[in-house]
């Protein structure tokens, strides 16, 4: 698995994953538990550096990072 996802990309991934999970919270619902697990999952992606989706669309943002 190659690192896809650059330094700023993953800032953003985080930021937004836990404005995420903080509406899960504060608004509880049953929307919460879908958009708790998309926090993890954007969440995870941040903390990994791989986007799936950015591999299939072939997308790289971090360029010369990743070597």
């Amino acid at each position: 698995m190659q690192v896809n996802v650059g330094v700023v990309d993953r800032l953003a991934r985080a930021a937004l994953s836990l404005a995420i999970l903080g509406i899960a919270f504060k608004k509880p619902g049953k929307w919460a538990v879908p958009a708790a697990f998309l926090a993890g999952d954007v969440m995870g992606s941040a903390i990994s550096g791989y986007c799936p989706l950015y591999r299939l669309l072939g997308i790289d943002t971090a360029g010369k990072e990743s070597s």
